[in-house]
């Protein structure tokens, strides 16, 4: 029985930005010598010239002659990994892989500074870890050779063998794959290069996916730009292709890595709500892993039991497309737990079943039932100690390994050195019994001219429960099963949804009701008309939440700007009845004063209540009368208002505004809100028409304008005093949760501050911005203020506005 403890969590993401660790001046490259292709994300210098074919060979030959020396120390990492996958592997093509690699790199540094050939042999590592054959470790050595310099595909194929030489050349051509453009996007044809070249050899992809991950941990070394650029086409296209490959270790740390790159903030904010919970949750392992580990020791089943802790994308996954807080997710940790055989499996799931009852509806049967890239496991959810839910995952030795490295996997080694499993052929190792959906991609693998016809042939067997489709630019998108056109418009936009009016799917039109079926490619025809507007018909077939919810939500606003309109045509009418001033009354302060007293959150809430008759017009009519005296005092106040006999003054802020003119004194001066300059801004005044001096701050969007006419620009400076209020506006940013608006105001209440406005937006990937604007009284405190929020749980970014 073994037990372990959570890995070691990834660094916060201001460990993976440029700015953390900017190489000395010294190291960085020539300008003019980068010879990095587009896609990647590291760059390579190259000295006067690349050594020849011929001469590497004769460098290779006196190298084996020689036979001095042994492994070169920098290869032993490397070359202990391969013995302890494969112990009796022949590991001295890889020695001499590196040496002509070396070789043909020499003059060659990366942005870093490092010497090109730290890439290769990093890449050739990470395989090793993976457990891939020597074969692929040779040609993750030379993979850059042909492309980079003069040695010749073959040159790859005569010293090192055929195989060698056409992983080399899968991956040159890959290379040479332009994924995604400025959008970031895959095209169908990106598409179906990348699925030929995985289908020809799929370990042409494991050697591409190899080399993203290291030039992913070397990203700092770029401009921020293109470190997006490329963190989102890891994001978009080669995390999803590990995780079909079915190589969750890779996947995870690519998706995390692409994480931190993109969004660091709310990585950095997720990383420390997890380590907050750390204490509490490992307390809660510990316990739940003895108790497990007791149990089937006591049932004789030879188990290992570990937590498994979640990665950071994985949980910002689950809040953005779950839309759950992060107090919700109570499977940060999960248990593990690792047996002989698949009869151990059911027994240990019986054994935990026994032991804490099972949430209903959380069991899942990978193993009778496979995912498409073969994975197996029992899935079960329990309420465990303290009665909280705790995930587990039962699997096979086996299924263990194939779960983390997928089709890396198969490449295991026989005692004379020969690629194990059935079906073995060309050196390829994929057994073809255990993964029946590459045999798909084989079949696949066929030329078309177009690529919209190999699209119609790209149809995953996915899960049962849900079908993949794309967007004309190559975008997955996810929806249930039995999916319809009208599913798939809600899911691009809501827009897209409310103005759908056809659909063609795979380049044919099809009704809005029709079924999708994976690997189909959506394009939906929307209305331009003023007018558009879903049809409550669709209700009857959409199957997704979010298109039913949508649908429902516009036709419940439609029903209430009805209501709204219905209640004040019928005010209107029974204040005509009455013989009252309409036009002053609806001007007035007695409906907003009305709206208040009856606990309505404005007018309009007012209008829709008579217009849905849970108020009548009558009623409000008679409440207003009544407050003004009477129908007598109504009519006479309604009309003294309606006819004033001077003009209004607009009266004079009773704060003082803290700045003077300079050179004038009793000057009315007030300071413009729409970039509300606070003590310490450069400011400049405006001479109004008849409304004093407007403050500007020098960098307002408003101030080029009106300070074109300099004969209306005065000089003004700061002079507050104790009874200055200044109105200050900030904005947060944070993690969606419940009560998050609550927390950030009582922040602000508790510096006596007075708030003037609030408002909150949700992004579609749980994103809560909060704006509030706020009088105070001395603008020094903002910044402890503005420390302050960024302390509220959620929070990852606060900051002052000032337009």
């Amino acid at each position: 029985m073994s037990i372990r403890s959570t890995p070691q969590e990834p660094p916060v993401a201001s460990e993976l930005r440029p700015e953390a660790a900017l190489p000395p001046a010294a190291t960085q490259p020539p300008q003019g010598q980068d010879l990095a292709r587009p896609e990647e994300s590291v760059g390579v210098e190259q000295g006067e010239g690349f050594p020849s074919g011929r001469r590497v060979r004769a460098r290779l030959a006196r190298l084996t002659a020689a036979k001095a020396g042994g492994t070169p120390p920098v290869l032993e990492p490397l070359t202990r990994t391969i013995r302890a996958s494969h112990p009796k592997a022949d590991q001295r093509a890889v020695v001499r892989a590196y040496a002509v690699a070396e070789q043909c790199h020499e003059g060659q540094t990366r942005r870093s500074g490092d010497p090109y050939i730290t890439h290769p042999l990093a890449v050739a590592t990470i395989l090793a870890e993976l457990g891939m054959d020597t074969t692929t470790l040779v040609a993750a050595l030379l993979h850059d050779t042909v492309e980079d310099t003069n040695f010749s595909l073959e040159d790859v194929a005569r010293d090192f063998g055929a195989d060698v030489a056409h992983l080399v050349d899968g991956v040159t051509k890959l290379d040479k794959v332009q994924f995604g453009g400025e959008s970031g996007t895959a095209e169908a044809e990106t598409i179906r290069k990348m699925v030929v070249a995985m289908a020809r050899d799929p370990r042409v992809l494991v050697i591409k996916l190899a080399d993203r991950l290291h030039n992913m941990r070397t990203l700092r070394w770029l401009k921020q730009e293109k470190q997006e650029r490329i963190a989102r086409q890891t994001l978009e296209i080669f995390a999803p292709l590990a995780h079909r490959l079915g190589m969750n270790t890779l996947k995870w740390e690519l998706e995390d890595l692409a994480f931190a790159t993109l969004y660091p903030k709310r990585y950095d904010e997720i990383v420390r709500l997890v380590a907050e919970r750390a204490p509490s949750r490992d307390t809660q392992l510990a316990e739940v892993v003895e108790r497990i580990s007791h149990d089937l020791k006591a049932a004789k089943i030879k188990a290992g039991v570990t937590g498994r802790p979640k990665h950071y994308y994985s949980i910002y996954q689950k809040m953005i497309v779950r839309g759950r807080d992060f107090t919700d997710i109570y499977d940060l940790v999960g248990i593990r737990v690792l047996v002989d055989d698949v009869r151990d499996c059911y027994a240990a799931l019986g054994t935990v079943h026994a032991l804490w009852s099972p949430v209903p509806g959380r069991f899942k049967d990978y193993i009778a039932m496979p995912k498409f890239n073969m994975y197996q496991s029992l899935h079960t959810t329990v309420i465990g100690p303290e009665g909280k839910p705790v995930e587990m995952q039962i699997r096979s030795q086996e299924m263990h390994r194939r779960a983390e490295y997928g089709i890396a996997a198969h490449w295991k080694y026989k005692e004379g050195g020969q690629l194990a499993g059935p079906g073995t052929a060309g050196g390829k190792g994929v057994r073809g019994d255990d993964m029946a959906w590459l045999r798909q991609l084989l079949d696949w693998q066929k030329e078309s001219a177009d690529p919209g016809e190999f699209m119609d042939s790209l149809r995953f067997d996915l899960h049962s429960t849900e079908v993949f489709v794309f967007t004309p630019k190559g975008d997955v998108v996810s929806l249930p099963a039995a999916a319809t056109p009208v599913d798939f418009a809600y899911a691009v936009h809501t827009e897209v949804g409310h103005r759908c009016i056809g659909a063609r799917v795979n380049g044919r039109l099809v009704a809005l009701e029709s079924p999708l079926d994976n690997g189909d490619v959506v394009e939906i025809f929307t209305s331009k008309a003023e007018g558009a507007h879903p049809s409550q018909d669709w209700l009857g077939f959409v199957t997704s939440p979010r298109a039913r919810n949508k649908i429902k939500a516009w036709f419940a606003k439609e029903r209430r700007e009805d209501a709204i309109e219905a209640g004040k045509e019928a005010i209107t009418r029974t204040v005509r009845k009455q013989g009252l001033p309409l036009q002053r009354l609806f001007a007035g302060e007695a409906l907003p004063n009305l709206a208040k007293e009856l606990h309505l959150s404005d007018v309009t809430a007012l209008y829709a209540e008579v217009g849905e008759n849970r108020v009548s017009a009558q009623h409000v009519v008679q409440r207003i009368m009544a407050g003004l005296g009477g129908t007598e005092g109504a009519t006479e106040d309604l009309a003294e208002t309606a006819v004033p006999t001077k003009p209004v003054r607009r009266p004079r802020p009773a704060s003082d505004p803290g700045i003077v003119v300079r050179g004038v004194s009793d000057v009315w001066v007030k300071l413009a809100r729409c970039c509300t300059p606070v003590p310490g801004d450069e400011v400049v005044g405006f001479v109004t028409r008849g409304r004093g001096v407007s403050v500007h701050r020098g960098d307002c969007v408003n101030a080029g304008p009106l300070f074109a006419d300099t004969d209306r620009v005065v000089e003004v400076e700061w002079a507050p005093t104790a009874g200055s209020m200044f109105l200050v506006a900030i904005q947060c940013e944070a993690l969606d949760r419940t009560r998050l608006l609550s927390d950030v105001t009582r922040v602000l209440s508790d510096a006596h501050v007075s708030i003037l406005s609030a408002t909150v937006t949700t992004t579609r990937d749980r994103v809560a911005v909060s704006r509030f604007t706020f009088e105070m009284g001395d603008p020094k405190h903002l910044g402890h203020l503005l420390t302050q929020v960024r302390g509220v749980e959620g929070v990852y970014d606060a900051y002052r506005v000032t337009n």
